[in-house]
């Protein structure tokens, strides 16, 4: 999983005293049922969605380090910046020009400061470095770049933000000196990245790397977010992982049925929308989804709609789950106890992966906005009701200055409110803002399906049809 390290700034966790107490009646509500996007008039439906792409395009434009031009993991608490929020605001900051929230001229020059620190950055075995073998450390210090504390140097992190690169790369094709530098810088980092040693010499790609410890012992199986990044170490001309890697992950893969979909299950969302971001999985199968006779897209449609499904039957009886109020995955909680509700002791949590999939139920009653705002290609109606839901009935509660906060409790009261975030998360926002920019224009995809890189590690890890065909 991408969130591997947690730092939960003390100002987030609400702290159990009288004042708060759990719903005694809490169980399915009907509140926000009938608020369908579908209904909605056309300048309605206009208006929410482009306020929407609006304000979560001004949080990867507005929270950034300008020493370093990598973006804040959240907001407004001030920890330290997260690669995988500047992989997801590098595409962002095309959204913004193709929205005209922003010049190309504006963009190319963010995008190139960007990728110019990056390059340059100081990479070594060192532990205060920036990076090393061309990876990067999960979260950097504000203002020098260098590695937060004692993360680990993250492959999957890596991973995201070097999407977010080759993004640029295809997307600034022009004759002009910035964008000609972009797409050499963003050649440099990739080219450099060593995929092969990432490997350790195993079959699966490890996790991370610490110049304390080594190699993280977990490394990626199936079935995860962790897609883009092993299509990327395949498709690399400079240190290419071998292509049998990709059976090796597909290996792992479980097939269940959870709610009535059947699919290869992961239980917070998150995992079957980030690789979605990059790469449009419509009609490309590799052998696996050959032999289930789908595609990845179409499994990240059942996994959406059986965690609607889930939460919709709300079998824990936890306060506002709806048709149009659900959504489980990764995100902020209200605190890490364990309190009375409903005649049996519930266990909340601050920050941590909230799952409903046939293996893992983790539900506390936390419901994340990113959960439908990544899910929206797979389940339109679905989750545009549920985003106009959530503004709707909570308001300023939930929808502020950046759009969504990252999460919301409606069982935990404090006084008569539930929990309401205050921070804003890179990595949640980014899913909102490129999903919903790929339903509407396919802007992304149709970038990443002329990127070079992407295209060969498809095809050498055996995806055929669709697409493809004609790249």
């Amino acid at each position: 999983m991408v969130r591997k390290i947690f730092f939960i700034p003390a100002g987030l966790i609400l702290l159990f005293t009288s004042v708060v107490v759990l719903n005694s009646c809490a169980g399915k509500s009907t509140q926000g049922e009938d608020l369908s996007f579908a209904e909605l008039s056309p300048a309605q439906r206009d208006e929410f969605i482009n306020d929407l792409k609006s304000r979560t395009f001004r949080y990867f434009w507005e929270v950034v380090d300008t020493n370093t031009w990598q973006n804040d993991d959240r907001f407004p608490t001030y920890n330290f910046t997260s690669i995988a929020a500047t992989g997801f605001a590098l595409p962002s900051y095309i959204i913004g020009v193709e929205n005209n929230f922003i010049s190309r001229q504006q963009a190319s020059e963010r995008v190139l400061n960007t990728l110019e620190w990056l390059w340059s950055s100081k990479q070594g075995a060192e532990p205060d470095a920036t990076g090393y073998k061309g990876f990067y450390y999960h979260f950097l210090s504000y203002g020098t770049g260098r590695r937060y504390d004692k993360v680990e140097l993250s492959t999957i992190d890596t991973g995201l933000l070097l999407a977010g690169i080759l993004t640029c790369q295809t997307y600034f094709d022009g004759a002009d000196k910035t964008e000609v530098r972009i797409r050499e810088l963003a050649d440099s980092i990739y080219l450099r990245v060593d995929w092969q040693w990432a490997m350790n010499g195993a079959a699966n790609m490890s996790m991370g790397w610490t110049p304390e410890q080594g190699f993280i012992q977990s490394t990626w199986n199936g079935y995860n977010e962790a897609m883009i990044l092993l299509i990327m170490a395949i498709g690399s001309p400079t240190h290419p992982i071998d292509s049998t890697a990709w059976d090796s992950w597909c290996s792992t893969y479980k097939w269940d049925s959870f709610y009535g979909y059947e699919h290869v299950p992961f239980g917070p969302l998150f995992g079957h929308q980030y690789s979605h971001q990059f790469i449009d999985f419509r009609g490309i199968q590799d052998s696996y989804m050959r032999s289930k006779g789908i595609d990845y897209f179409e499994n990240s449609v059942r996994a959406t709609l059986s965690n609607r499904a889930y939460c919709m039957e709300n079998p824990l009886k936890f306060e506002g789950y709806s048709a149009n109020m659900w959504g489980l995955t990764a995100c902020d909680g209200p605190a890490m106890a364990k309190i009375r509700a409903n005649g049996r002791v519930v266990q909340f949590y601050d920050y941590r992966a909230r799952s409903a999939c046939s293996y893992e139920i983790i539900d506390d009653g936390t419901i994340a906005p990113t959960a439908a705002g990544g899910s929206i290609p797979f389940a339109p109606e679905e989750c545009l009701s549920a985003l106009y839901t959530m503004k709707t009935m909570l308001g300023s509660n939930v929808y502020r200055e950046y759009g969504f906060v990252d999460a919301f409790n409606l069982t935990v009261k404090n006084g008569s409110q539930g929990w309401f975030d205050r921070d804003y998360l890179g990595i949640d926002q980014g899913p909102i803002l490129i999903q919903l920019e790929n339903y509407q224009s396919g802007l992304i995809w149709n970038l990443m399906k002329k990127n070079r890189y992407i295209v060969s590690g498809l095809k050498k890890a055996g995806f055929r049809n669709g697409w493809l065909e004609q790249s």
